[in-house]
């Protein structure tokens, strides 16, 4: 039901139907608009905002790494109420040969950014690698071999621990001679901006994720703690932030509007706070730069059920919270979710991470977009939730006119509480967490409108309420 109360309602609605896109509107359901600027919330973070002042949160799954996504997958990530997806791309794939790129691999690319923009999604580009590149059994994932230099130093493949090929010496000087080497700086730099004019004209880019889990060369024993600590904070203050502010200028030499965001090295999951310097976004105008930590538990990573006796989940939000505060930089959270979700203290994580980021971060995409039973996957056989991972699919509120919101939800009932502003505060419905529909209740204010939008069997609906300006306010869903 919709009711009109007031001519400045009519007016706000007005703008706020034609910002819509097309296929937003005829979705039914307000996706996010690309996020213009940023809000500072009453607890320090700084959330993304879009044109009308709207504090944004983004929430979505990773996609493409292993070349798998369909245009189905990207439809039904957002029919079931998501706005972003992290798109990993690999430089060996893209440009095999030195200045030789893969026409092929640059259509897939092009083809999965306009899936985003044919269903309404913000999408950020992932320049993924994982363990260097394809010279250390990664596939064709990314650095490419003829931009692997490791002066002839030993690799030995530990086939039940992929990470520990970080702390093999060929890696580690793999590492080093990218970051040190004046021809291998350029030719990854020249790779961004080719990478950045391809695809600067899609309305779904948010921006990019400059480096995938960063790693370089570590001086000693890499099982000591303390040495490993050492390396990460003398990367994080010297190598690793000048290449991101090469990245950042070889992108804005082409593209002054994306978001650009900067990783932190793993050790943040151990509770180790970042050494990362501020950067400087070359850009007119305010600076458009973000921080992307990963959220993952290194024991239930190994393998483990989470024991939430260990203060994970407290320990790495303490430890990324002054970074970005410092900086003003909105926090997406680019990884996070536990390879089996079934198990108990794993369903406790994701629960647990779900609301910690609901207290940091104003994006967060989930590791990974499939349908199976387990290995990540983020929906079971039967394409539902997969079992453990209910708390992602969980009702959030998308934009919020006025200070962002403080969210609850437990027992099917989900509150978001806020002071207002001017403009629409949209609501997602999850078909999967009301599948008979959804009640709202308006507390601490008379709505001036609103649009209740009900999902349709796993499609999420919307709550649309227009609120008068200045109220202290609760919205709250329940199941119909």
């Amino acid at each position: 039901m919709r009711v009109r109360r007031t001519a400045v309602a009519l007016s706000l609605a007005a703008a706020a139907l034609l910002s819509s896109t097309p296929a937003q509107a005829a979705s039914g359901y307000r996706y996010a608009d690309f996020p213009t600027g940023s809000t500072t919330a009453p607890d320090g973070r700084t959330v993304l905002a879009d044109p009308l002042g709207r504090a944004l949160q983004l929430r979505g799954f990773n996609i493409d790494k292993y070349d798998e996504t369909t245009e189905a997958d990207v439809r039904s990530i957002a029919g079931h109420g998501f706005t972003l997806v992290r798109v990993a791309i690999s430089w060996a794939r893209l440009e095999p040969a030195r200045d030789h790129y893969d026409q092929g691999e640059l259509a897939k690319l092009q083809r999965v950014l306009g899936w985003a923009d044919r269903y309404g999604l913000l999408a950020v580009v992932d320049f993924h690698q994982d363990v260097y590149g394809p010279k250390y059994g990664g596939g064709d994932r990314g650095i490419p071999e003829w931009a692997t230099r490791d002066e002839g130093l030993p690799f030995v493949p530990d086939p039940d621990d992929w990470f520990a090929g970080y702390f093999q010496p060929a890696v580690q000087a793999a590492f080093r001679h990218l970051y040190d080497d004046p021809d291998l700086r350029q030719w990854q730099a020249d790779f961004y901006t080719r990478i950045a004019r391809e695809l600067r004209g899609h309305r779904s880019l948010l921006g990019y994720d400059l480096f995938n889990e960063p790693s370089g060369p570590i001086d000693g024993d890499p099982s000591d703690p303390a040495v490993l600590a050492a390396a990460s904070a003398e990367l994080e203050q010297g190598r690793l932030p000048a290449m991101y502010q090469r990245l950042i200028a070889a992108v804005r030499g082409v593209d002054s509007r994306s978001w650009l965001f900067v990783e932190p090295t793993v050790l943040v999951g151990e509770g180790v706070p970042t050494r990362l310097p501020a950067f400087t976004d070359p850009r007119p105008g305010a600076a458009r730069l973000g921080y992307a930590p990963h959220f993952y538990d290194t024991a239930v990573e190994a393998g483990q059920d989470w024991d939430p006796s260990d203060g994970f989940v407290d320990h790495y939000t303490a430890a990324i919270t002054a970074y970005p505060q410092a900086g003003h930089l909105p926090v997406l959270v680019g990884e996070w979710g536990p390879p089996d979700s079934r198990t108990p203290g794993n369903t406790e994580l994701v629960r647990r991470q779900v609301a910690a980021m609901s207290g940091f971060a104003t994006a967060w995409t989930m590791w990974y977009w499939c349908q199976g039973s387990g290995g990540y996957c983020g929906l079971g056989p039967d394409g539902r939730p997969a079992p453990g991972d209910e708390p992602a699919f969980a009702p959030y509120a998308a934009a919020v006119a006025g200070t962002p919101a403080t969210e609850s939800y437990a027992g099917g009932v989900y509150s978001a509480a806020f002071t207002t502003g001017d403009g629409w505060t949209d609501l997602v419905v999850p078909g999967t967490a009301y599948p008979h529909g959804a009640r709202l209740a308006v507390g601490g204010a008379r709505p001036y409108a609103v649009d209740l939008d009900q999902p349709r069997g796993d499609r999420a609906g919307s709550a649309r309420v227009l609120l008068p300006p200045g109220r202290h306010v609760t919205l709250t869903l329940s199941p119909r």
